[in-house]
């Protein structure tokens, strides 16, 4: 088979451009496509840990850190120390992180609704479904894995 023809490929493909388009439309508002996903995941769920956070959107905690640092030094999150682990801090979104998140959002949205504007209704909800079950599968395969060693 031709890698051109892989599943994976073609998915990691698919990926890779649509975060190049999406963080084309961020660079204007000195922000990048992780810094959103980190930003916006604090808009969600404001006051979580670092460690969860870095669950939450899915980097390793370096990145994390990385991420947060930028982040902090651009006002738009702020990090207080955790009452009930010392050990750990506790991530916010301030105003400025939550305008920001505000403007990007939709800008976000925009650019996957033009991605999706040859697809029907239901053929874009079956994307949806079957792109979600694959990652789910691939989370348990991922966990078996782990779990063996």
């Amino acid at each position: 088979m031709q890698m051109d023809h892989s599943l994976g490929f073609i998915l990691n493909h698919a990926g890779r451009r649509m975060t190049q388009l999406l963080g084309s439309q961020f660079q204007p508002y000195d922000m990048t496509t992780e810094q959103w996903v980190v930003l916006h995941r604090l808009a969600c769920e404001d006051g979580i840990t670092q460690k969860l956070l870095a669950i939450r959107a899915e980097k390793d905690q370096t990145n994390i850190t990385r991420i947060l640092d930028q982040l902090e030094r651009k006002g738009m999150i702020e990090r207080r120390a955790n009452e009930a682990d010392r050990r750990s801090f506790l991530t916010f979104i301030t105003d400025q992180g939550r305008a920001m998140n505000d403007i990007l959002t939709p800008i976000e949205q925009k650019v996957i609704a033009s991605l999706l504007s040859g697809f029907t209704e239901e053929q874009a909800s079956l994307l949806k479904s079957l792109l979600i079950q694959i990652t789910q599968e691939a989370n348990a395969r991922i966990k078996e894995v782990e779990e063996s060693q």
